[in-house]
């Protein structure tokens, strides 16, 4: 059983059921008029906790930080709906009503409060009066400590890997024109005429005095020859390397805001004046 010194560490913490499910946030624990001793507590389930459900909690149990019940998930959220008057209790037919849910008996557990000797409704210092009256309620506890926690979402950002492409060497053959001016070389006749001297006069009246004759000579000259070798001129590869970069990134977060009554304050608490 949860006692009295536990409920600040109950509220406002997560309910999970037998198997481990949770089945949302403990809102309020209501007490026992006569014996003081916590027996229910309402979870706020559904989306954003917008609903409340009722469940025992004589035999739940504190597990770290979150509350344990034995009973299913399905069956706390399926709890019938009851009202809560404003003063923050139970009728007793909405508390019959969950007893049967729960199927708990409503007549033993009346009788098990009264056995003598015992500390239930019937030996409280007012069980008379509240049992008279037909209002087996329990009140609504609130922590001992009257300050509010404010709390407010913090973003944070971290980066992730992924793949963002793809890079590749290809290596393909090209055809280019390429021109390149080379010197060539070529033989020209021309006609060279020797006075007769005393040096070749002999050489001149070699021959018949008068008569036909022909002479010739081999021209020469170059042309361009085209030719082509592979060579080697470089080696290419892909490498990496990490380039960073700032980026702004904008998301949206909770904060929790506390309102005054009575009396006007700035946002850091100070009284206004």
């Amino acid at each position: 059983m949860i006692t009295q010194e536990q409920i600040p560490a109950v509220l406002e913490h997560p309910v999970y059921d037998a198997e481990g499910s949770k089945i949302g946030d403990a809102s309020h624990v209501f007490f026992d008029d006569a014996t003081g001793r916590p027996e229910w507590v309402s979870i706020k389930t559904g989306f954003f906790g917008t609903s409340e459900s009722f469940v025992p909690i004589r035999e739940a149990v504190m597990v770290e930080d979150h509350l344990e019940v034995p009973y299913a998930k399905g069956m706390v959220k399926d709890a019938p709906n009851v009202d809560v008057d404003s003063g923050g209790h139970l009728s007793e037919s909405e508390e019959v009503r969950l007893y049967e849910h729960y199927g708990i008996a409503w007549d033993n557990a009346w009788q098990q409060a009264n056995q003598p000797g015992g500390d239930g409704w019937a030996h409280s210092g007012t069980a008379g009066t509240t049992a008279a009256a037909g209002t087996t309620a329990r009140d609504m506890a609130t922590p001992q400590d009257e300050a509010m926690t404010r709390s407010e979402e913090h973003m944070h950002v971290g980066t992730e890997r992924y793949e963002a492409g793809r890079a590749r060497l290809r290596k393909y053959v090209v055809t280019e024109e390429v021109q390149q001016t080379v010197p060539l070389r070529h033989e020209e006749a021309r006609v060279v005429r020797e006075p007769i001297t005393d040096a070749n006069v002999g050489d001149a009246l070699s021959g018949a005095e008068i008569s036909e004759a022909e002479h010739e000579v081999t021209l020469h000259a170059e042309r361009p020859v085209v030719e082509t070798e592979t060579v080697p001129v470089e080696r290419v590869r892909l490498s990496t390397e990490e380039v960073t970069e700032e980026e702004t990134v904008t998301g949206q977060v909770r904060k929790e805001r506390i309102a005054t009554d009575g009396i006007e304050d700035d946002d850091e608490g100070r009284p206004r004046r």
